[in-house]
């Protein structure tokens, strides 16, 4: 039984770690739930407080991480229609273009990752702004972007650390 609640708890924080950078995977919360399943161990004690701290770090880097885009795009002095624009991209990219994608491959993926950029730059382009605002906007969504994929990867290889730390514990 130890064993396969081992494995489950793996399967579950590489689930998390590839979710960090494929969207539309919920990374954290996977990786959140890999230490739930390792805490069945019976070698394994953590602390209500880890959990709720880990749970809310999971909970607050996965909401983090769908405002980052439009404060990116803010940030690099787009308008509110810059700010639109990234806003509808996101949802575009996050809810209809992965289902588009089961059917046209990895356009899904394209389009999750540059929907808040293309939103951005022809939110900006519709209000008559410049080539090079639009252009700005567009690259503070992308990096806003880039930031919560970064955040998720450092949350999922924390988990992933906490889970082989403590089956080097069960072995030693």
């Amino acid at each position: 039984m130890e064993a396969l609640i081992i494995s489950g708890a793996f399967i579950l924080a590489l689930a998390g770690l590839l979710g960090a950078v494929v969207p539309g995977i919920p990374g954290p919360p996977l990786s959140f739930l890999a230490l739930v399943v390792f805490s069945y161990s019976e070698h394994i004690t953590y602390s209500n407080n880890y959990f709720f701290i880990m749970a809310l770090i999971a909970l607050g880097i996965t909401l983090i991480d769908y405002y980052l885009p439009i404060y990116g795009t803010k940030r690099f002095g787009g308008t509110k229609a810059g700010i639109r624009g990234a806003t509808i991209g996101l949802i575009a990219g996050v809810l209809v273009l992965p289902l588009l994608g089961i059917v046209i491959g990895p356009f899904g993926l394209i389009g999750i990752i540059a929907g808040p950029f293309v939103g951005a730059y022809l939110g900006e382009s519709m209000t008559g702004a410049s080539s090079e605002l639009a252009m700005k906007s567009a690259i503070g969504s992308f990096l806003g972007f880039v930031a919560g994929t970064l955040m998720k990867l450092a949350y999922s290889f924390v988990v992933l650390g906490y889970l082989v730390y403590g089956v080097i514990g069960i072995i030693f």
